[in-house]
C-alpha cells in the first residue's frame, strides 16, 4: 500500500501544478485579450476577472502541492487533508472524480491507516 500512498502523493502533486499552471494561463489571455482590445474599459473587466478566476484558481491548488508533499512523507495530518481535497475533487469530472475515488480507495484501507499510526508513532519524541 505504501506505492499507492506514494503514487497518489504524486498525482496531487501533479494535479496541482497542473492548476497553477492554468490559473496562470487564465490570467494571460484574459488580461491579453484586455490589452490586445485596445480598449481602456475592456482592459479593466478582462483584467478583473483574468485576475479573480486565476487567483481562486491557484488559491485551490496550493494545498494539494502542500498535502502532496507532506503525504509523500508520511504525514497523517496529509491523509485528513487529501481526503478533503478528494471530496471537493469528486466534482471536478472526470479526472478529479477518478483521483478523488482512487484517494478514498488508497487512504481508507486498514494498511493506509496502519501506515499513518506507524509514521506517527515515529514522528514522537521520546519522552526521558
Amino acid at each position: 500500500m505504501e506505492k499507492h500512498i506514494h503514487l497518489l502523493s504524486i498525482l496531487y502533486i501533479a494535479f496541482s501544478i497542473m492548476g497553477v499552471l492554468t490559473a496562470l494561463v487564465v490570467f494571460v489571455i484574459l488580461t491579453g485579450g484586455g490589452i490586445l482590445s485596445g480598449d481602456e474599459q475592456a482592459l479593466f473587466i478582462t483584467s478583473a476577472v483574468g485576475t479573480t478566476i486565476s487567483t481562486i484558481i491557484f488559491i485551490f491548488s496550493i494545498p494539494g502541492i502542500i498535502g502532496g508533499y507532506a503525504l509523500y512523507k508520511g504525514k497523517n495530518w496529509a491523509r485528513i487533508l487529501i481526503m478533503i481535497l478528494a471530496a471537493f475533487n469528486l466534482f471536478n469530472i472526470p479526472l478529479g472524480t477518478i483521483l478523488g475515488v482512487y484517494t478514498f480507495w488508497v487512504l481508507l484501507q486498514e494498511e493506509s491507516m496502519r501506515y499513518f499510526d506507524k509514521t506517527l508513532i515515529m514522528d514522537e519524541e521520546p519522552v526521558a
